[in-house]
């Protein structure tokens, strides 16, 4: 669009253009200055680029430029417009893992990201050659806003069992419909196990036929056994007692291979209660120590009481919007190392500091879709950290003994950081809110890896 100035002064006078606002990364003025004589008129071209990613969002967007003159710099206009953004759409699904392996069951998970600049919202089926599977995806439909991804878990489970042999493949396909477009397949491997291998078969088969053939031996086999108890009565009397033959010698058996060490954060010290004053022949009562404030503090591992599991990122790479799961306590796992970085210092209940869960290793925070609140069951992803006080990324610690605390979400109700679920105790578990003193799966552990102590 074309920006028309007149020079009403009295003195030659040289303008600068400057957009601002939100649109003013991808806005150009050509010239960037303009020189007028007293009474002329000049014309600047804006040009306005949005990029194609989700930061231009879809829709009408104010717009401004600053002019200021250079000769009364006090006198700055600014004239403001409106632009719009058109929608557009582009989305990218990725299985993890493509291959899953089982008897019963498979356990993928769809990764499913809105790259475009509008809300997108569809609906999941499964598909395979032959319908040997059976699919369960939860949820079934998705919404998903702009520059944000959603995780639907998928199980797969076979029609028929196979009881001998090794693993089948059977390819199958999620396809992501969406109303007006063409399905969008994601394609994926299931490795169906037998419950017995082929070699114990083969082996069954050979000891089966090796003790039909030994039945056969013994029925026909004649021993020929003979008598001569007359003939030896004289010398068997005046046999002595053999010597008793030596004890047989019993091997101890092979040691037990040690297992693979799976946590190596050790065990909290145990508190110790404190003594009965009650009897008497003491002070008063002592004044109550104040608590040493936890946050801030880096490289942190977060240890989950009850799975004994601790708060980790999936991948062999940090991606943008997958979830934050549960894995085994490794001291060696930079993924599983946070800082806690105070946003509010007594923002919190009771005076308490609100910080953000960030992650070292894929400089990502701890997040709920959006920026609302959210409710029991929502699970937590990994997202850039956000340095917006009414963002979902706040998070308070509520002690509940020495070593232990609930992690609670400042912007949803004061939800707990948990791990529910039937499959709770399972590596890479999802991590969501949820009900406080409701779960069994509430309480965590602050281990300080760089000084190896619990906060």
């Amino acid at each position: 669009m074309r920006l028309r100035l007149r020079n009403t002064g009295d003195v030659v006078d040289e303008y600068r253009f400057e957009p601002v606002g939100e649109v003013a990364p991808w806005t150009t003025v050509e010239p960037e200055t303009l020189r007028l004589y007293p009474g002329t008129t000049g014309t600047v071209e804006l040009t306005f680029a949005p990029p194609r990613s989700p930061d231009a969002a879809a829709g009408p967007t104010p717009y401004a430029v600053r002019v200021t003159p250079t000769e009364h710099p006090e006198a700055v206009v600014v004239p403001e417009g409106n632009v719009t953004v058109l929608p557009f759409t582009e989305l990218r699904a990725e299985l993890v893992p493509p291959v899953v392996k089982g008897r019963l069951r498979g356990r993928p998970r769809l990764a499913v990201d809105n790259l475009g600049n509008t809300p997108l919202t569809a609906s999941l089926t499964g598909s395979d050659s032959g319908d040997r599977l059976s699919y369960d995806l939860q949820p079934g439909n998705v919404r998903i806003e702009p520059g944000r991804a959603a995780f639907v878990k998928v199980t797969l489970r076979p029609k028929e069992i196979r009881w001998l042999g090794g693993q089948q493949e059977q390819p199958y396909a999620l396809a992501i419909l969406r109303s007006g477009t063409e399905p969008l397949p994601v394609e994926g491997t299931f490795l169906q196990s037998g419950f017995l291998p082929r070699w114990l078969a083969g082996v069954l088969g050979a000891f089966a036929a090796a003790a039909v053939a030994f039945a056969l031996l013994w029925i026909t086999h004649d021993p020929g056994v003979m008598t001569r108890a007359a003939d030896r009565t004289t010398e068997a009397a005046n046999v002595l007692d053999p010597p008793p033959s030596d004890p047989p010698t019993v091997e101890p058996p092979p040691p037990s291979p040690e297992p693979e060490p799976e946590v190596v954060i050790p065990d909290p010290p145990v508190q110790q209660e404190p003594a009965d004053d009650s009897s008497g022949g003491g002070g008063g009562e002592e004044e109550e120590e104040e608590e040493d404030p936890v946050v801030p503090v880096e490289r942190v591992m977060l240890k989950n009481v009850t799975t004994e599991r601790c708060a980790d990122i999936p991948g062999a790479q940090p991606k943008l919007g997958y979830q934050v799961e549960q894995h085994r306590c490794r001291t060696d796992q930079q993924s599983q190392l946070w800082n806690l970085e105070v946003r509010l210092t007594d923002a919190g209940p009771d005076g308490r500091p609100l910080f953000q869960i960030r992650n070292v290793w894929a400089d990502y925070c701890m997040d709920l879709p959006g920026s609302d609140a959210h409710g029991v069951g929502k699970e937590l992803s990994q997202y850039t950290c956000v340095i917006n006080t009414d963002d979902n990324q706040l998070w308070w610690l509520d002690r509940q003994s020495e070593n232990t605390y609930w992690v609670r979400n400042a912007k949803s109700d004061d939800l707990c950081l948990v791990v529910d679920g039937e499959d709770a105790d399972t590596v890479d578990y999802p991590l969501t809110l949820g009900d406080c003193a409701g779960s069994e799966h509430s309480a965590w552990l602050i281990f300080d890896f760089e000084n190896n102590r619990f906060l």
